[in-house]
């Protein structure tokens, strides 16, 4: 019986600084495949030393250019990984392994996640980080959603789960973190101007409110100081921020 090829997906726009770091972890594949969104760097002679299988382009939204990336996998098995990851080995001997007999369908893969060289463990979610996403998933197992930012999925099969982490590396400090939400409210805000609906501001403070708690309670953020208390209000303010752009971009109009 052949083994399950493995097909390796990094999706990047200008990395240049992390882009080698991430790849040199997945020689394991059987094959890795770089898409590269209107990169302007050093991207592309960097993942050209590790892969044939690139795939420029310009994709306007998040969703669309992943699944460009997935349709370009030969694999019966995708691993995606961002540039910002690392995938340590002892996570890519599990997933050698799962994959010789699992069934169709998604691994969750949990993360821990670094700001600068801290592990910050609890706090994350919201759509401020998450602490486990569907990463490996058998071809025809995973397609993303058309939104501008934090695209839906769709996922098919059976949801199981890995046991060894991916190294995220989120921010490098706390302004690396503030011109993040700045980033994702700006393109939140465009996408809620595009759906029409850009909700409402009491709405909006109410999700702050409620972001905020969830994160730094029930999620145990104050868990980890300081860093918990700012991914609790960076995960509040991201809804409320986004709302507001949208309204003010609206009142100029």
């Amino acid at each position: 019986m052949t083994a399950p090829r493995l097909s390796a997906l990094v999706v990047a726009h200008n990395e240049e600084r992390q882009l080698a770091a991430c790849l040199e972890r997945l020689a394991f594949a059987d094959e890795i495949v770089v898409v590269l969104d209107r990169c302007d760097d050093a991207s592309a002679a960097i993942a050209g030393q590790f892969t044939e299988r690139l795939i420029e382009g310009a994709w306007p939204l998040e969703g669309d250019r992943r699944n460009a990336g997935i349709e370009a996998c030969a694999g019966d098995w995708i691993i995606e990984v961002d540039a910002d990851e690392r995938l340590p080995e002892a996570l890519a001997v599990e997933i050698r392994e799962t994959i010789e007999s699992a069934t169709p369908g998604h691994f969750l893969v949990p993360f821990d996640n670094y700001i600068g060289s801290r592990l910050v463990r609890h706090g994350w979610g919201a759509s401020w980080g998450v602490s486990a996403a569907p990463r490996l998933f058998s071809r025809g197992a995973k397609r993303w959603g058309r939104q501008r930012i934090h695209p839906s999925l769709e996922l098919q099969g059976s949801k199981r789960f890995l046991k060894n982490r991916m190294d995220h590396y989120v921010d490098r400090d706390l302004s690396d973190m503030l011109a993040r939400l700045d980033r994702y409210t700006t393109a939140r805000a465009k996408g809620l101007r595009d759906q029409g609906d850009i909700g409402s501001f009491t709405g909006n403070l109410r999700r702050l409110i409620s972001r905020f708690l969830k994160c730094y309670v029930v999620r145990r953020g104050y868990r980890e100081g300081a860093w918990g208390f700012v991914i609790a209000l960076m995960a509040g303010l991201y809804p409320l921020l986004s709302y507001l752009k949208a309204r003010l971009a609206e009142a100029e109009d």
